[in-house]
């Protein structure tokens, strides 16, 4: 009977010895000179989360901050006319002069919003061509783009008084359709917004769209503009002493409110509750995300390798906590998380072994006590 012991153990620890390497979940074991980088692999260092590291990721977030939004915060200047703007020009004495080349909007529309009408209203507005042009009579073509309401005003009496005697006018913005942004995701009423005299910063374009819904996510506001794009954290902002509302939009400006469902954080591997985390405000540290999952698994859980994996653009980067260390807790909750960051705990070289035979030879483990068993 013994001998029979022996031999099921025998075999074991060759099948264990010979196959260690095909071990069952994520390896992290292998040292960087074993791992071969390629087009498809490439080698990931492992870097350390300490006191320091800390330090650095938050230097690099304020850092970030101040750079990525310094060239949206800007002073607002008075509304310069353009293509597509309809303006209302009265000549007081003067109502022959004062017809518009357009109709009136219709009774209950606000002008703002367009000036089609009823030709059988009475005119009202002088569009801008898309060359930037106003014809008014008397005065001929004007160029008019890039001015303001008032130097059009100034322009307007200069060439009127060729013909009349100290005229006296009024002008003013109709309809404002040259400037406009879209305000997309988790608003009440996504669309475009139109840019009118009242400088259109971020607070008032979320705002006009009637606020965030609430399962938006104010951390996570994108702002596109030629080409690039801004990432807004609006509690950081105000953590960090900035008003929001001098971020100050510019035409053809795309705002996007995310929702806390795109951006959630992952914890699996040897945890209680492996699951997704949503992220509170832009915020989730190490140890809140072990926290919410229910902990370290104590049987089969290695706390020495907490990994953390984080892809960017450009490249990935793993992150391991040794929690058996004195002070990981602190360093733990000083560690924030990235959105689609995923946490990782490794299982224990005893795990590994009892589920790599139980893969290979189901039963072989159970087998051996039985044969063990005295009376067998």
């Amino acid at each position: 009977m013994s001998r029979k012991i022996s031999v099921v153990l025998a075999c074991l620890v060759v099948v264990l010895v010979g196959c260690a390497s095909v071990a069952p979940g994520i390896q992290f074991s292998k040292s960087r000179a074993d791992v071969a980088a390629d087009d498809d692999h490439p080698r990931t260092e492992i870097i350390s989360i300490n006191s320091a590291l800390f330090r650095k990721e938050k230097e690099l977030r304020d850092r970030q901050v101040a750079d990525d939004l310094s060239s949206l915060v800007s002073t607002p200047k008075p509304y310069v006319v353009e293509a597509g703007d309809v303006l209302q020009i009265v000549v007081w004495d003067h109502p022959e002069i004062s017809a518009s080349m357009l109709p009136a909007p219709a009774f209950g529309v606000q002008g703002g919003a367009g000036v089609a009408g009823s030709p059988m209203q009475p005119q009202s507005g002088f569009e801008v061509d898309q060359s930037g042009m106003l014809d008014f009579p008397y005065a001929g073509k004007l160029k008019v783009s890039g001015l303001t309401s008032s130097e059009i005003h100034t322009m307007l009496t200069t060439r009127l008084a060729h013909y009349l005697r100290q005229p006296k006018l009024s002008v003013r913005l109709l309809a404002y359709r040259s400037k406009r942004v879209y305000v997309d995701g988790e608003v009440k009423l996504p669309g475009v917004q139109a840019i009118n005299d009242l400088p259109m910063t971020l607070t008032e374009a979320i705002n006009r769209s009637g606020g965030m819904n609430p399962t938006a996510d104010q951390s996570r506001i994108t702002l596109s503009r030629a080409g690039k794009s801004y990432a807004i954290n609006l509690p950081l902002l105000v953590q960090r002493g900035m008003n929001p509302s001098d971020i100050l939009l510019k035409n053809g400006d795309v705002v996007r409110v995310l929702a806390r469902d795109e951006n959630k954080i992952f914890v699996s591997g040897e945890v209680s509750g492996p699951r997704a985390l949503p992220m509170r405000n832009g915020r989730l540290t190490l140890n809140e995300a072990l926290g919410e999952a229910g902990g370290i698994n104590p049987v089969t859980g290695d706390a020495r390798q907490v990994y953390v994996i984080r892809r960017s653009s450009s490249e990935s980067r793993v992150y391991q906590l040794d929690a058996n260390s004195p002070g990981a807790l602190a360093v733990a909750e000083s560690f924030e998380l990235s959105p689609k960051d995923v946490v990782y705990v490794a299982a224990t070289p005893l795990t590994n072994w009892n589920r790599t035979i139980s893969a290979l030879i189901p039963g072989a483990l159970p087998g051996a006590v039985i044969a063990g068993t005295p009376g067998r």
